[in-house]
C-alpha cells in the first residue's frame, strides 16, 4: 500500500509539473497582428531597466512612459514613437531605505541629468519579420541630446506587446564608472550596456 501511495504521489507531482511547464511555454507564444495604428496605454505599460557592475552586482527598477504609438502596415511595424519620463526612474532591488539615494544619483548629472533632459525617446523607422508575431525593429534612441541607431526584437503575446532593448550608455555621455572614459576602475566598473525590458498594453 505504501508503494502504491508513493507511486500515485509521483504521478500527481509529475502531472502538475508538466501542466506548469505547458503554461509557461504558452505564455511565450506570439501572434500576428492586423494592420492598424496602436496607441499605448501608458498607465498599464512599463519599462524595466537593469544595470550591471563588474563585481556581478546589478541594480534594476522601472521607468514610466509618457506616450507611445506604433503602426503596422502590410504586416510590418512601419513606424512608431515612445516618449519616456526619465524623472520616474525607480529602483527595486535595494531595501526601501536605500533606494532614494540611488534613484537621485541616476537622475543626477553623473547619469541621465533629468533636470535638463526629463524625456527620452525611442523612434521606429522600419522592421523585418522574424517569425509570426515577432519583428526585428530598427530605429533611433534619444537620451539627453544624443541620438543613435538601435535595433531590438518586438513581439505580440498574450500578455501584450514586448520588446527587449540593450543600449550603450557611453554613447549618450553617461560617464559614471564607465570603462569607455576611465581606466583602472577595478571592481568599481559599471558596464556600459543597459538592458530594457518593455511591456506594452495597447488600445
Amino acid at each position: 500500500m505504501k508503494k502504491l501511495f508513493a507511486l500515485l504521489t509521483f504521478v500527481t507531482l509529475t502531472s502538475c509539473n508538466m501542466n506548469s511547464s505547458t503554461q509557461e511555454t504558452s505564455s511565450d507564444e506570439t501572434f500576428s497582428a492586423k494592420d492598424s495604428m496602436y496607441n499605448i496605454l501608458v498607465d498599464e505599460s512599463l519599462i524595466t531597466w537593469t544595470g550591471k557592475e563588474l563585481s556581478s552586482k546589478l541594480h534594476y527598477g522601472t521607468i514610466n512612459l509618457i506616450s507611445g504609438n506604433f503602426e503596422i502596415s502590410a504586416g510590418l511595424i512601419s513606424k512608431g514613437e515612445f516618449v519616456v519620463d526619465m524623472t520616474t526612474i525607480i529602483n527595486q532591488d535595494l531595501p526601501q531605505e536605500r533606494r532614494a539615494r540611488l534613484e537621485n544619483h541616476l537622475k543626477s548629472e553623473d547619469f541621465f541629468f533629468v533636470e535638463s533632459y526629463p524625456e527620452a525617446k525611442i523612434s521606429i523607422s522600419e522592421s523585418e519579420i522574424i517569425a509570426e508575431g515577432k519583428w526585428l525593429v530598427l530605429g533611433e534612441l534619444t537620451i539627453k541630446s544624443y541620438t543613435h541607431p538601435i535595433q531590438f526584437e518586438m513581439s505580440n503575446s498574450q500578455e501584450g506587446w514586448k520588446a527587449n532593448l540593450v543600449f550603450d550608455r557611453s554613447k549618450y555621455e553617461v560617464r559614471f564608472r564607465s570603462g569607455t572614459f576611465f581606466e583602472n576602475l577595478g571592481d568599481k566598473l559599471i558596464y556600459d550596456d543597459i538592458e530594457l525590458a518593455i511591456n506594452l498594453k495597447t488600445l
